[in-house]
């Protein structure tokens, strides 16, 4: 039968204290995370030109993926437009479509 703490209420066998379950008490460091500012509003750049590669590599991954927004952390409408930039450059063979083995 289950065991029956001071409570009343009966605990099931999955939620019984083990040996191994002790908390192990550790002071992680607290790392600062700086938030991610959109690259293309700090430099009010309207508009993402497709035939700029330099600009456009920079959010490509060496697999030729387009990086997203949470690890580039431009904004939605930025990385919609350079989303379609990247296409764009891609279908005239300015940009690859995947990565040169």
């Amino acid at each position: 039968m289950a065991e029956t703490p001071k409570g009343g209420r009966p605990v099931a066998a999955s939620q019984r204290p083990t040996g191994g379950d002790k908390a192990i008490v550790t002071q992680r460091k607290q790392y600062f995370r700086r938030k991610k500012m959109c690259r293309f509003c700090v430099d009010k750049i309207d508009d993402i030109n497709y035939k700029d590669v330099k600009l456009l590599m920079a959010f490509v991954s060496e697999r030729g993926k387009i990086t997203p927004r949470r690890i580039s952390g431009v904004c939605t409408p930025h990385q919609r437009r350079l989303a379609e930039a990247i296409k764009q450059a891609r279908n005239i063979a300015l940009l690859p479509f995947a990565a040169q083995s």
